[in-house]
């Protein structure tokens, strides 16, 4: 009796096993047909920060707000914002080679802000900035803000 209890068992574990990749199966070519989510809300929004001066983190965020803002899912849907503090701050500086990257953000749409408070804390002035930067009491206050007002917060 134990020895038909064990091949019952076993032969059990052979079904299930074959079930289990029927269901792997299916999933795999489920998951190979997925195209993207649906962008079914009228309005996304998406606050990028910013807070290093690190150049690869730098390009990556310039990249990663551009790719957005050619997904063909959010055309006429987004609102993007671009602030920067702490390290992030240095980007901003007219001495800086990013000044063509933050006016074609800026020309996409794209608002482009710094906090006030790193300015401060670092000793610059808004004249070591570009002239065509906006500005924020403090970067954590308008995260914190925007948030609440359902923006999505993105750190590169």
């Amino acid at each position: 009796m134990k020895k038909l209890l064990v091949i019952m068992v076993l032969m059990g574990g052979l079904y299930a096993n074959e079930g289990h990749a029927q269901d792997k199966e299916q999933l795999l070519a489920e998951n190979k047909n997925y195209t993207g989510a649906t962008a079914s809300e009228d309005h996304y929004k998406a606050v990028y920060q910013l807070d290093t001066d690190n150049p690869d983190i730098v390009k990556k965020t310039f990249r990663n707000i551009n790719n957005l803002l050619k997904d063909t899912r959010l055309k006429d849907k987004l609102e993007v914002e671009l602030v920067t503090f702490s390290g992030g701050t240095e980007v901003m500086l007219k001495k800086n080679p990013y000044e063509e990257q933050l006016k074609d953000l800026i020309a996409k749409g794209v608002r482009v802000v710094q906090c006030l408070n790193s300015l401060e804390e670092r000793k610059y002035t808004n004249d070591q900035l570009w002239d065509f930067i906006g500005y924020t009491p403090s970067g954590n206050g308008e995260l914190i803000i925007l948030n609440k007002q359902g923006w999505s917060i993105v750190k590169p």
